[in-house]
């Protein structure tokens, strides 16, 4: 690939001058002098609380230095305390009371000194554990209830318990009462067999899960003694957690503790930063222990940290400067190019220049109509020397069928538009067709969704009803709704609360009933093998609800954090779901289509993956998701006006070719991203490239690939290079990763090879052309191709190949086109 043999320090020198190439990357560069250090957490300025013989606290120190940093020395400060008895300290700043009373908690490191107020309260008194608040916490931490051990389904070996403890009500129900009891044993709680077991005393295929000396034993040993109580009604549950500090810049190889304090529903608070989980959004830029030590690795960028505890979640983001210089930065031409350039700046990773005009004519064509651009596009395009002309690309490309084309196939895919057994044909096409539309005429996103949700009637005369085909249950009608409209996968919360989200049961069954009325019946001399029903509101069913499948509630229909609808049984609830979707002040809608789209375009979503946008998954750069949402609702669901400032950013114009700080890069878009062409791009570009066609059956000649309206009759070569045969409504059905079949297929299956040397192909015109000379027939294939002028290495090639087979230049040509379609440059858009 000619883009990626270039000597990459020749290229920086090029690009930014020799300066940059020789100054290495500072970080956050010198703190400076240490001035002050600061103990926390401080809550509400008093100091730290410490209340009952079962609390712990998770003191974090900060060190603040003259150059205006923050830097964490938890672990590196020496921890006293007056009274010496009141409480314990260890070196990692883990807190233990020892008995009532007020004191003073100081931290000691380099010469400086901080202290905080400390109150100890409720150690003689022995309160009853709460088994929600304090027991089930332990079987999580310890991934007893999880779904690989006594959390699946079935349990194991006999004890159940529920899913990540979400019900503790069934848990103590299984474990106090279930088999007699057997596990616990009050007289001697040590002898309990959940006790030996989770001890190493007795056989646990779950292995040694605590210490007898541990927190955890000493706590669950005190509960069996006090006769297991569960709880009073009236006791506090968790409402929420934070995490302390929430967000913090830190250097690469750098250390972080983080605290987690629970919120209480009578305002109180307790620290639950040992009985937390935590997991890293991504593990390559930083780790976190199971005690809340977060660690960066050695890229720039943002690490979020996400703590789950009771339902409740939370999160720390850690910013990671790489803190190089600068230079020749590329021009600023809209918001999106303000909200990444202002990220990389803060981050220090020097984007790379604006790619040339070959390089940006191929991508573009790719990315706006899956088409390579023709040899005469190629040769006007470059010619062009308007300063407007890539603007007015875009423009062209817009307005043209091909992009209507390639964004219907991509739309057609992920709402599951394909025929299956007896199915008839007229509905799969007419529904591709109605998308196809849709998106030539630049129908507003709102308006296209809504008009999907709520179609009525039969596929013949409404198309859109087609999607209630394939998406024909109630809770598949949910969950790709959630999925492909809002960016959330909510499918966990059907059977329980969502581990990794605020959403319960009760919002999946208020979301679910939107779509209770939903009827169909057969349609008047339809076939009844056909799935194809006619959809309709049942409103002799009654007003919309929903049954919670666990508790039995009935629930109303109920948006996502939205206030409870009441409907008469006239309404059709999903006219209510598409006002509330398209609603500007909507948290979700937006946001979830300028990701999607921006992924499209940059092969990774600001939130990735891109229809997995929840609070502990945060936003790679959030002012510019915030900014394309806003924009899109400002421009009232204008896709092509998103798509045209998309492009026309330099952002978007980057070179592909990294610089020395933004190889490693793949969260900021400090460059372009390289990504595999789609299967359907490929087809079609290597027959144009060959000068052939492919036939389907059914369809007018000269259809192509990106125009089939069924995934079903495309050929093997679709198959095997990643066409999703739309059983989802999930982007990743699509699959772009290379494998050995593919290779082995361009390279000598029957049909590439068939087809480079066809009759009339491009090979045997090149040859068969006497007019020319041989090297203005290279630069035409090349423009082919790669969209792109040989350079010289590469004509000298081709031309001794050319004269080596002088007698046949039919071999020649087919040889060397061969060798270009097999090429990453080729099969790859950058």
């Amino acid at each position: 690939m000619r883009w990626s043999r270039q000597v990459l320090p020749l290229l920086i020198v090029a690009a930014f001058g020799p300066e940059l190439l020789a100054a290495p990357p500072k970080g956050l560069g010198d703190p400076g002098t240490l001035t002050g250090l600061r103990i926390e957490p401080n809550l509400e300025g008093k100091g730290v609380l410490v209340r009952g013989r079962d609390a712990r606290q998770q003191l974090f120190v900060t060190g603040i230095y003259s150059s205006g940093q923050f830097r964490d020395h938890t672990r590196s400060v020496q921890y006293a305390v007056e009274p010496a008895d009141l409480v314990e300290i260890d070196s990692t700043g883990h807190l233990f009371p020892r008995k009532d009373g007020k004191g003073v908690i100081r931290a000691i490191g380099s010469g400086v000194a901080a202290e905080l107020p400390l109150e100890v309260t409720g150690i003689a008194q022995d309160v009853p554990i709460n088994f929600k608040n304090q027991v089930v916490p332990i079987f999580t931490k310890l991934a007893c209830n999880s779904g690989g051990c006594h959390g699946k389904a079935s349990g194991q070996n006999g004890f159940k318990l529920s899913l990540l403890g979400f019900y503790p009500e069934d848990d103590y129900e299984f474990l106090v009462k279930e088999g007699r009891g057997r596990r616990l044993f009050p007289p001697s709680p040590g002898e309990s067999l959940l006790l030996m077991k989770a001890v190493g005393q007795a056989p646990h295929g779950g292995g040694k899960r605590m210490d007898p000396d541990s927190y955890e034993y000493r706590l669950i040993h005190r509960w069996i003694e006090q006769g297991m109580p569960y709880g009073l009604e009236k006791d506090p549950v968790v409402v929420g957690i934070r995490c302390l500090p929430e967000s913090r810049v830190m250097d690469r190889g750098a250390e972080q503790q983080v605290t987690v304090v629970a919120m209480y529903s009578d305002g109180s608070t307790e620290d639950v930063t040992r009985m937390a989980l935590y997991e890293p959004n991504d593990p390559e830029m930083g780790e976190v222990s199971l005690t809340g030590l977060v660690k960066t690795h050695d890229l720039a960028g943002e690490v979020a940290i996400m703590a789950r505890y009771q339902g409740q979640v939370s999160t720390f983001r850690s910013t990671v400067p790489l803190g190089a210089e600068i230079l020749n930065r590329p021009p600023v031409k809209n918001f999106i190019d303000e909200a990444v350039f202002g990220k990389l700046d803060v981050l220090g990773i020097p984007p790379s220049p604006v790619s040339d005009d070959a390089t940006f004519l191929r991508r573009v064509s790719v990315d706006l109509t899956g088409t390579l651009p023709t040899e005469s596009d190629v040769a006007k395009f470059l010619a062009d020397s308007a300063p407007d002309k890539r603007a007015k690309l875009i423009d062209r490309l817009l307005d043209s069928p091909e992009y209507a084309d390639y964004f219907a196939n991509k739309w057609s895919m992920v709402l599951r538009n394909k025929r299956r057994g007896n199915d008839a044909l007229s509905p799969t096409y007419a529904f591709h067709q109605w998308i196809r539309s849709s998106l030539y005429e630049n129908k507003p996103y709102d308006e296209f969704v809504r008009e999907i949700l709520t179609a009525s009637g039969s596929p013949e005369d409404n198309p859109p009803v087609t999607w209630y085909r394939e998406v024909d249950q109630t809770n598949e009608q949910v969950e790709d709704v959630a999925q492909l409209f809002l960016g959330l996968r909510i499918q966990c919360a059907r059977c329980h609360h969502h581990p990794f989200e605020k959403w319960s049961q009760d919002d999946y069954y208020g979301l679910s009933a939107f779509f209770s009325r939903v009827g169909k019946k057969n349609m008047v001399g339809g076939n009844p093998q056909f799935r194809d029903k006619r959809v309709f509101h049942n409103d002799a069913a009654g007003p919309a609800l929903a049954r919670n499948e666990r508790s039995g509630k009935m629930l109303s229909p109920t948006g996502l954090g939205a206030p409870t609808l009441a409907l008469s049984a006239d309404q059709d609830p999903r006219v209510h779901l598409a006002d509330w979707m398209s609603a500007p002040e909507n948290p979700f809608f937006a946001k979830a289509l300028v990701n999607r789209y921006w992924k499209h375009f940059f092969s990774r979503g600001i939130v990735e993956p891109e229809d997995d946008m929840r609070e502990t998954n945060p936003p790679a750069n959030p002012a510019l998701l915030d900014g394309l949402a806003k924009h899109f609702v400002d421009s009232k669901f204008d896709l092509k006006q998103l798509v045209r400032e998309i492009c026309n950013s330099s952002t978007y114009q980057l070179s592909a070719l990294p610089n020395e700080y933004n190889l490693k890069d793949k969260q900021n878009f400090s460059r372009y991203y390289p990504k595999r062409l789609t299967a359907e791009t490929l087809y079609d570009g290597f027959h144009r490239v060959t000068a052939t066609t492919q036939a389907y059956g059914g369809l007018p000649a000269g259809t192509r690939a990106s125009q089939l309206p069924d995934p079903t009759v495309g050929p093997y070569f679709l198959k095997v290079f990643g066409q999703p045969q739309a059983d989802t409504a999930c982007e990743c059905e699509r699959s772009q990763e290379a494998n050995l079949a593919q290779s082995l297929h361009l390279l000598n299956s029957a049909e590439v090879q068939t087809k480079i040397s066809a009759a009339n192909g491009r090979a045997d015109l090149l040859a068969k052309d006497k007019d020319r000379k041989d090297e203005d027939k290279l630069r035409e294939l090349y423009r082919w191709v790669y969209a792109r002028e040989p350079d010289a290495e590469e004509l000298r090639v081709g031309l001794a190949h050319v004269e080596k087979h002088k007698e046949n230049p039919k071999v020649a040509y087919e040889d060397i086109t061969w060798a270009l379609i097999n090429t990453k440059e080729f099969l790859f858009n950058h």
